[in-house]
């Protein structure tokens, strides 16, 4: 069969599948919606003599009659199936390890996650270095928001007028 590195890396392939898309997933248990994304994004599936639908009918086969999910074990199996299926001029042997070969070391791939990207306009508004007026006043030199104190005009109760130089020195000097 497939050698021992290989079925390491055959191994890793599943769990990383079985984890994709569920954050409750452990990695020991696959549901059939990833096997189908396993089979897609490894090739597997070439539309002519493997289809989706053959995978699912695979999927069903190998689990448990009343369980959802397949294990590392029923995932060979199922492997197996479909090898005979995709590689039809090779021997079993050959063909479970040229689909090993292309399942063995891939990861999901994400297709179609959309990236944030500003626009020079939206850049331009967010420049809190351009702000003015009361707006300037809510962020510090760094771009970084003031909180409560850059929102509100938090009264000074210190008994001093405000800008004066020799705030909070009385008494100091009436201790002389």
């Amino acid at each position: 069969m497939a050698g021992n590195a290989e079925m390491a890396s055959l191994e890793e392939s599943f769990r990383k599948f079985a984890i994709y898309g569920d954050t409750k997933a452990t990695g020991q248990e696959m549901n059939g919606k990833n096997w189908a994304k396993l089979c897609k994004d490894c090739k597997v599936i070439d539309g002519k003599s493997v289809t989706s639908t053959d995978v699912d009918i695979v999927f069903s086969k190998v689990k448990g009659k009343t369980a959802r999910v397949i294990n590392y074990e029923e995932f060979k199996k199922a492997l197996e199936e479909l090898a005979s299926k995709r590689f039809k001029d090779k021997s079993k042997e050959e063909a479970y390890e040229a689909i090993c070969q292309l399942v063995a070391g891939k990861e999901p791939i994400n297709v179609g996650v959309t990236k944030a990207k500003t626009v020079g306009a939206v850049e331009r508004l967010t420049d809190t270095s351009k702000y003015t007026g009361s707006h300037k006043e809510r962020f510090d030199e760094s771009g970084k928001g003031k909180g409560k104190s850059g929102r509100e005009n938090i009264v000074d109760t210190s008994g001093y007028v405000s800008a004066y130089k020799n705030a909070g020195t009385y008494d100091a000097k009436v201790k002389k």
